[in-house]
């Protein structure tokens, strides 16, 4: 993952250690030297390293670091929209309907996984990472992902890999929206937006039922 401007991270963590010296200097009542920073550098290190640490934990997440030192938004949570596939239907001859689906997203400092579930299949991301270019405008999630439907319906959706590719967009970053493409020669586009913070563990039944399953079941 793309996790940090290097050059603000140098000078954020500088400024930390000069602030940390200072306090030292002050506290224990010595005039600043190079022997008493040498002497005070085991402290400072340490307390770098807890300030690391913290944020690599935490603070990452605070807004007041996002663009000049954390370059990636926090998604975090659970996004709810629709697919829109270019899969026909073979009993039909026609695409079905908007499929409802969601997402959870599981972000750190270092690591993002996503999962994403319908009413007939549950994927789950293999690699994921930010696309990033400021001159370009750029802000994206991409990830690849291998999907696992219901027993009940592999006979017209096997298993199968895959590449989705979001484009973040939205007031403060609360919409994505993407295309994928899979192993089965399908594609489609998504369009989620966020719904909440607690990552929902499966799906619920108040997004709506699959269209396809729906034709099945009013047909059987």
């Amino acid at each position: 993952m793309k996790n940090i401007n290097l050059k603000s991270a140098l000078f954020f963590l500088l400024g930390i250690s000069l602030a940390t010296y200072f306090a030292l200097f002050a506290l224990q009542g010595v005039d600043p030297s190079f022997i008493t920073a040498i002497k005070f550098l085991p402290q400072v290190v340490s307390i770098d390293v807890i300030v690391v640490s913290l944020f690599s934990s935490y603070a990452w997440k605070w807004f007041i670091f996002r663009g000049w030192l954390v370059p990636f938004p926090n998604l975090n949570g659970t996004w709810k929209g629709f697919i829109n596939t270019t899969w026909v239907d073979p009993k039909t001859g026609e695409r079905p309907a908007s499929i409802p689906a969601m997402i959870t997203v599981k972000q750190s400092f270092l690591n993002i996984s996503v999962v994403m579930r319908t009413g007939e299949m549950t994927s789950r991301s293999c690699t994921a990472d930010f696309i990033l270019d400021k001159e370009n405008q750029l802000c994206r999630l991409c990830y690849t992902y291998d999907s696992n439907p219901m027993q009940t319906v592999k006979d017209r959706s096997p298993n199968h890999c895959g590449t989705m590719l979001f484009d973040i967009t939205g007031k403060k970053q609360k919409e994505l929206e993407g295309e994928y493409w899979t192993g089965r020669k399908s594609t489609g586009n998504v369009k989620l937006s966020f719904w909440k913070r607690k990552l929902v563990d499966s799906y619920p039944t108040e997004l709506g039922e699959h269209p396809v399953s729906a034709i099945r079941d009013n047909k059987s």
